[in-house]
């Protein structure tokens, strides 16, 4: 009988053991998120600290209601719902600080209009589907007659954003030309834009068509036209860190999910006035 005792126990002990282990749930529970896998399990998720900005306006603003909203704001929290191993929160700043908190880790990717330039390909990690295109002209006063490409800027001054990616074409292009053009940097937001070129302290810009609406006259209609040819055709991209390629390839079948399912054409239209989702050759084939 004692015998007999001592393997029940053993047995009445093991099924304990176990029971308890089944009620668990298994694995590392602290890295789990909760919420119900496919299998009625848990599943890892991973959250994403998204930097964009609070300035660019039909982009990434700060609506009447206090919300941050705007096209890449509102594209990054659909593709948030496409990707559920991940959390994407959002952290706002100024533009100026946005790669640098990239390369100190303080964020995991950047959804700010960006664009590649050679110096952002040598430091940082860009996606491969671009989520709008945009094509960069020569802009200056609607009313002016006398410029009507690049080359009419010669002995002018230019004005543009400080490592933009319009900036880094004219240092090009200087560099190409003998130093033909006055560059002139902005000091930080170019909200007097306007009175900046009306008034002849710069005699040109560069921006594109949807940029127009941004910078209204008196009469509230835009006070700039873009001249001449495209000089750039820039794909907006989500800027990350080098080691982020299962980060990038996500969000590029995102992407190209959103896209084909005319998401990503309704977002562009709702918040920058058309659909600039469409390459070049896509556009002129029409």
């Amino acid at each position: 009988m004692k015998k007999f005792s001592i393997v029940a126990a053993l047995i009445v002990l093991a099924l304990v053991v176990s029971a308890c282990g089944a009620n668990s749930g298994g694995g590392n529970g602290s890295s789990a998120a909760s919420g119900s896998g496919n299998n009625g399990g848990t599943k890892t998720v991973k959250k994403i600290i998204v930097g964009t900005g609070t300035q660019f306006p039909n982009v990434c603003f700060i609506d009447d209601s206090g919300k941050l909203t705007g096209f890449d704001v509102e594209l990054v929290r659909e593709l948030d719902k496409r990707l559920p191993e991940y959390e994407f929160e959002f952290k706002t700043m100024d533009f100026s600080n946005l790669l640098l908190s990239l390369e100190t880790n303080k964020i995991d990717f950047i959804a700010h209009q960006m664009e590649k330039n050679p110096e952002r390909i040598e430091k940082f990690l860009f996606n491969k589907e671009p989520y709008s295109i945009f094509l960069t002209k020569v802009t200056v006063d609607k009313n002016d007659t006398t410029i009507n490409s690049i080359e009419d800027l010669k002995g002018k001054k230019v004005y543009t954003t400080p490592t933009s990616n319009a900036a880094y074409f004219l240092e090009q292009y200087n560099k190409e030309h003998d130093n033909a053009l006055n560059i002139v940097y902005s000091s930080g937001a170019a909200n007097d834009l306007v009175n900046i070129i009306q008034s002849k302290r710069v005699d040109a810009t560069m921006a594109t068509d949807f940029a127009l609406a941004f910078y209204p006259g008196a009469d509230g209609k835009p006070a700039l036209k873009t001249v001449g040819e495209p000089l750039i055709q820039s794909d907006v991209l989500f800027v990350l860190r080098k080691d982020s390629q299962e980060l990038s390839d996500k969000l590029d079948e995102a992407i190209k999910s959103v896209k084909e399912d005319g998401t990503l054409s309704k977002l562009s239209v709702q918040w920058l006035g058309q659909d600039f989702t469409k390459s070049l050759d896509e556009a002129t084939t029409k």
